[in-house]
C-alpha cells in the first residue's frame, strides 16, 4: 500500500506533536565531517608536520563532539569550557595550514550556534566571519572565496542558532497550551461548584422554608400546607431543571425572575420585601448577574439575618443594594459562620470580579446587613 502524502504531513515534523522533541545532539553530530577536509589535504600530502596535523584534526573532532553534547546537557559548561577550547584549536589549525583546514571554521560556527543561546551569539558570529576572512586572505585566497568562506559560516551559525530558538518558542508555547488546558479545567470545575452552590443552596432554603409553614399549617390548615407542599414539589422541579441548565453551562435565571422567586420565599419566610428597581434593558451577562446577587442576598436574609425587612433596590448606575434589619455583620450577632464570609458570597465576588464590578457588605447606619454590587466600578 502506498504511504498518504497528507498523513505524512500530518505526522512527520509536527512540533506540536507531543512525541516530537525537536533537534538534538545527534542532529548535530553529522556536521563533524566537515573536518575531513583536514584529512583529504593530510591524505594528499599538503599538511606538514604530519603529526600536528593528525593531532588538530583529532582534537577538532573530539571537541566538537564533547562541546555539541554538553550543549544540550549542560550549556553552561560547553559554552564557558569546551567551545573557547575548540576554537583554541580550530583558528591557528585553519591559519597554519589553509586549504581545506578551512572547512574546520565551519565546524567552530556550527558549535558556536548550538552552544551560545543568548544575545552574545551574533556578535561571537561576526568575529568568527572576521577572523575566517583575515585567515583566508593571508592564506592567499581572493575576495570571492573569502566572501563565500564567510557566508557558509555565517549560514553555519546562524540556521542551527535559529532552529533551537524556534523550537524553544515552540516548548515554551506547548507549555503554555498546557497551563491554559488545566486553568480552563480548574475554572471550569469552579463554576460549576459556585453555580450548583447558588443554585441549590437558594432552592433548598426555600424548601425549608416551605417545609416549616406545612409542619406549622397541618394542625389548623390542611388546605393551606397542601398548598405549600404543592409548591415545594414545584420547586424541587425547578431545582431539577436549573441544576440540568447549570450542568451545560447556563449562567442563571436573570434579575426579573430572581426577583418574582425572592418575593414569594421571602412572604413564606414572613419577610416584608419592597424593590425599587427602573425599568432597564440590561444586557444577557449583566441580568444574569444581577440575578446571581439577588439570588444570594435573598439566600442570606433568609438562612442568617433573622430579619423583619428586606429591600432591593437597582439604581441606572449599575449599583444592585440587598439590605435587611437583621444581625448585621460579624460581632453583631452569635451566629457560626459570619454573614458576608459564606461560600455563596465568595462566589459571587469572584463571579462580580470576572465582569470588573465590585462587591461590597457592611452594615448601615441603621442596623442590619447591606449587599452591595457595583457593575460600573
Amino acid at each position: 500500500m502506498g504511504a498518504n502524502p497528507a498523513s505524512d504531513r500530518d505526522t512527520w515534523l509536527n512540533p506540536l506533536s507531543e512525541g516530537e522533541r525537536g533537534p538534538d545532539a545527534k542532529g548535530m553530530y553529522v556536521w563533524v565531517l566537515l573536518a575531513t577536509g583536514g584529512v583529504w589535504d593530510i591524505a594528499h600530502g599538503r599538511s606538514h608536520p604530519l603529526w600536528l596535523a593528525w593531532t588538530a584534526v583529532g582534537l577538532t573532532t573530539a571537541l566538537y563532539i564533547v562541546t555539541i553534547r554538553l550543549a544540550f546537557a549542560d550549556n553552561h559548561r560547553a559554552r564557558r569550557l569546551w567551545l573557547p577550547l575548540l576554537a583554541v584549536v580550530v583558528l591557528p589549525s585553519a591559519a597554519a595550514f589553509g586549504d581545506n583546514w578551512l572547512y574546520l571554521l565551519l565546524v567552530l560556527a556550527v558549535a558556536l550556534g548550538v552552544t551560545v543561546r543568548n544575545r552574545t551569539m551574533p556578535f561571537l558570529l561576526f568575529v568568527l566571519c572576521a577572523s575566517a576572512a583575515a585567515i583566508a586572505w593571508w592564506r592567499g585566497a581572493g575576495l570571492a572565496a573569502v566572501l563565500t568562506l564567510d557566508w557558509g559560516i555565517f549560514c553555519s551559525g546562524l540556521i542551527p542558532a535559529m532552529i533551537i530558538r524556534l523550537w524553544e518558542a515552540i516548548r515554551e508555547l506547548q507549555r503554555t497550551r498546557q497551563e491554559l488546558a488545566e486553568a480552563a479545567v480548574t475554572e471550569e470545575r469552579l463554576r460549576f461548584s459556585r453555580d450548583l452552590h447558588d443554585l441549590l443552596g437558594h432552592t433548598l432554603s426555600v424548601i425549608v422554608v416551605k417545609a416549616e409553614a406545612v409542619r406549622r399549617l397541618i394542625p389548623r390548615d390542611t388546605e393551606a400546607a397542601a398548598g405549600q407542599a404543592a409548591d415545594i414539589e414545584r420547586i424541587g422541579r425547578e431545582a431539577l431543571t436549573e441544576v440540568r441548565a447549570a450542568v451545560t453551562g447556563y449562567r442563571g435565571r436573570g434579575l426579573a425572575a430572581e426577583l418574582d422567586s425572592a418575593r414569594t420565599a421571602l412572604a413564606d419566610a414572613g419577610i416584608a420585601l419592597t424593590i425599587r428597581t427602573p425599568s432597564l434593558d440590561l444586557p444577557p451577562e449583566t441580568d444574569a448577574l444581577l440575578g446571581w446577587a439577588v439570588r444570594e442576598g435573598v439566600t442570606n436574609v433568609i438562612r442568617h439575618s433573622g430579619a423583619t425587612r428586606c429591600e432591593i433596590e437597582l439604581d441606572e448606575g449599575m449599583v444592585l443594594r440587598v439590605t435587611d434589619d437583621g444581625g448585621g455583620l460579624p460581632g453583631r450577632n452569635d451566629q457560626t459562620r459570619p454573614r458576608g464570609q459564606g461560600n455563596g458570597l465568595t462566589g459571587l465576588r469572584e463571579r462580580v470580579r470576572a465582569a470588573g464590578g465590585r462587591l461590597s457588605t457592611d452594615s448601615p447606619p441603621s442596623g442590619g446587613f447591606r449587599l452591595q454590587v457595583s457593575l460600573n466600578a
